[in-house]
């Protein structure tokens, strides 16, 4: 089919990558024309494992290309999705600002029936809304029809989840557009839930919002298992292995991040308030999720006492492994926080060091080419973001090249009785802090 996506940013060319992957003709549009030159040259503007590859792979096939033009993206594709941005306002609501401009201009240039596919994460009734203006500024009159087909997808393994789906939501009222959204999605042979638009809206957020609350929900449980004893691990393990709860997002931190989960919790206790139905369990997930952060650091106070002119590694600025997305980061916001009290911090990722230099809550600190390179000299080492390459590390060489081996793992990366045989000083989260033997 011809497909053409408004919007290249994660979603949009993750999305428009794998539909050609599997046989369709995609056109990704975005207004950034830097960045569509960018990919025209084959530089891909974000890191997602295999992404570059599929991309390059469809490029060189013909089923891929880029442009600025909303025109060309509409003229040429059966089906038109919207994956544009969905920032938050202050006031916790989404700003649709966006999906709004872009619905206008596809009105503008709307000469024959289209589907319209809401891909970006929307409040409910949004679809409606995206119907309306497209109506309103169609001077053609053509016919069109509006979907709500959400993502879930994960940064660090979008391709994956793209390639091989739990479930494909289609909302829509048509039967035209419908049959249009299963050849879409025909290649994938996943299980498809046709729903009404305003379902398929909130099922996103919903979705998102439940798997919050799973991680705020251990990260509470972590605060009970470190005041009695208990090993966190342990009882997620025991948790999780009842087939109608699972193990995953079921892993103690010092919270979530991202630019998914926060803005979409913010966003959905705004909509239900709106409709006049408050969501104040969701306020307490946001609650304990912020209270995680200000924990793991007073566990880091009340061990180095004053952290003024203390010398601090860290390990991790994505706010996930397997990414290089640092918005809404827990790691930036740590060594804002500990840059403020004074302390000189020293950071080390894989992949989020050159938009971390873009920062400038964390412009004091001090970017390095290496795990081992930022534990030189540190008084202490905090574990921020769960990379496998800090699981790899040679224990022994960090050792012997921080000043006092003292380690604050805020993903309970490591074995606390591995960590003690060692030499280290070790605290985790919902586990006993160990010292060395």
């Amino acid at each position: 089919m011809d497909i053409s996506i408004v919007g290249s940013g994660y979603v949009g060319l993750v999305t428009g990558a794998c539909f050609a992957d599997v046989g369709h003709n995609v056109i990704c549009v975005d207004n950034d024309s830097r960045k569509i030159e960018s990919l025209r040259a084959g530089k891909v503007p974000i890191y997602e494992p295999g992404l570059e590859e599929v991309i390059h792979r469809n490029v060189s096939a013909r089923r891929l290309r880029f442009t600025g033009s909303i025109e060309d993206g509409v003229a040429n594709s059966q089906i038109v999705f919207i994956a544009v941005p969905t920032p938050q306002q202050p006031d916790g609501s989404v700003d649709l600002s966006f999906i709004e401009k872009v619905a206008r201009e596809i009105a503008g240039v709307l000469t024959d029936y289209r589907v319209i596919v809401d891909k970006s994460t929307v409040p409910v009734k949004t679809g409606e809304k995206v119907a309306e203006s497209i109506k309103r500024y169609n001077r053609h009159g053509a016919s069109f029809d509006v979907v709500s087909n959400p993502e879930f997808l994960r940064e660090g393994c979008a391709v994956t989840d793209l390639m091989n789906p739990d479930r494909i939501v289609i909302g829509a009222q048509g039967e035209r557009a419908i049959d249009l959204m299963k050849k879409v999605y025909e290649p994938f042979m996943a299980p498809i839930l046709v729903t009404d638009i305003n379902s398929a809206e909130l099922i996103k957020h919903a979705a998102n919002s439940f798997l919050a609350l799973k991680i705020s929900y251990i990260n509470a449980v972590a605060s009970i298992c470190e005041a009695s004893g208990a090993d966190v691990e342990k009882v997620a393990d025991g948790i999780g292995m009842d087939r109608r709860i699972g193990r995953n997002f079921l892993n103690a931190g010092i919270g979530y991040g991202g630019s998914c989960f926060p803005k979409d919790i913010a966003a959905f206790i705004t909509i239900s308030e709106q409709l006049g139905v408050p969501f104040n369990l969701l306020k307490e997930v946001q609650r304990i999720n912020a209270g995680q952060r200000e924990r793991f650091l007073k566990a880091i106070r009340d061990t180095l006492w004053v952290l003024r002119e203390k010398r601090i590694a860290v390990w991790g600025l994505a706010f996930k492994p397997d990414t290089d997305d640092i918005r809404c980061s827990v790691a930036i916001d740590l060594i804002s926080d500990m840059l403020r009290e004074g302390a000189h911090v020293t950071a080390y990722d894989p992949k989020g060091m050159e938009r971390a230099r873009e920062v400038s809550a964390i412009a004091d600190a001090k970017l390095v080419g290496s795990a081992l390179e930022a534990v030189e000299g540190a008084e202490a080492l905090v574990i921020a973001t769960e990379w496998d390459e800090f699981a790899n590390v040679d224990l022994g060489l960090v050792k012997e090249r921080m000043a006092t081996p003292i380690v604050f793992d805020g993903r309970n990366l490591f074995d606390p009785g591995t960590m003690a045989n060692v030499g280290f000083h070790y605290h985790s989260i919902g586990r006993k802090a160990v010292a060395p033997r």
